[in-house]
């Protein structure tokens, strides 16, 4: 397991990160911070809760280390989530800014769920037989993102040709002061930041990939993408919310990858960690 845990600690306040560190070292999934109550841990799915409340200070402390001092600047706030050095991310709540009918930012920040970005390699080491386009889909917090991580470097090891990686959130291969945090396999190239849409264009003109890798296909433009991608011949890795094929195949988002075949293989992920192969297609 790898995580840079220093990082995280750092986004904190002083006053907790001893007390953090004690507690959740190697099991800490999210710290959830709210004004006024004590800060939750949560340890693979148990809380604990530490005694001190959480004062605006120490939100306002924790988005700007977060952000390197520039909250405001971040299109993702209006998202609703800011993604910190290490890969760890920052949902935000409090009251919404909106304008044109969307929300644009947040202002007077209430609560802040802070989760931890941690690598498995080999988790995905069986998934390498599946050398098709494959969708991994599970509920949040099931490590969609950590299951495709690893299977984007099983397949840039063991198998020749180069997998593009569109890492739109900076989650999948996150920066470091010295590179990328996790190791990213043999043939791997990494496009940090921009949309997937506009990165699965970049790449297909620019990379020559035999795979596209993506992380949480959320939005008609993503499908739309996938699909360009997948006529050009394109094998593709990606990932959807959904906590198993009838919730894939309930949601209007995802009915033209479904549709057309895009996909050969699905994965499930289970909330125990466990998982499972289906054939796309029945």
């Amino acid at each position: 397991m790898r995580c840079a845990w220093q990082t995280y600690k750092n986004l904190l306040p002083v006053w907790m990160r001893e007390s953090v560190d004690k507690l959740g070292k190697d099991t800490l999934q999210e710290l959830r911070l709210r004004l006024g109550a004590p800060p939750e841990l949560v340890l693979n799915n148990k809380s604990c809760w530490l005694d001190k409340p959480i004062r605006k200070e120490d939100l306002n402390f924790c988005i700007n280390v977060a952000s390197r001092y520039s909250p405001w600047a971040s299109g993702t706030v209006a998202k609703g989530y800011i993604t910190a050095p290490g890969g760890h991310r920052l949902g935000v709540c409090g009251e919404a800014v909106i304008a044109g009918g969307k929300m644009t930012g947040i202002r007077t920040v209430t609560s802040l769920n802070i989760r931890v970005a941690r690598d498995f390699p080999g988790i995905a080491k069986q998934t390498n037989k599946h050398i098709g386009s494959v969708l991994i889909v599970g509920k949040p917090g099931s490590g969609k993102t950590t299951f495709l991580r690893d299977m984007i470097r099983q397949r840039s090891d063991e198998h020749n040709g180069c997998v593009a990686v569109v890492d739109e959130r900076e989650e999948i291969f996150p920066r470091a002061e010295n590179g990328i945090c996790f190791p990213v396999g043999k043939h791997t190239d990494v496009l940090s930041g921009c949309s997937k849409p506009e990165g699965i264009e970049a790449v297909l003109r620019n990379m020559n990939p035999d795979t596209i890798a993506v992380d949480e296909i959320t939005a008609q433009e993503d499908c739309q993408a996938l699909l360009h991608a997948g006529w050009c011949g394109v094998k593709l890795l990606a990932t959807a919310h959904a906590g198993s094929r009838l919730d894939l195949f309930s949601r209007p988002v995802y009915r033209p990858i479904i549709d057309c075949g895009l996909f050969d293989t699905l994965i499930i992920l289970h909330p125990d960690k466990s998982w499972h192969c289906e054939r796309m297609k029945l």
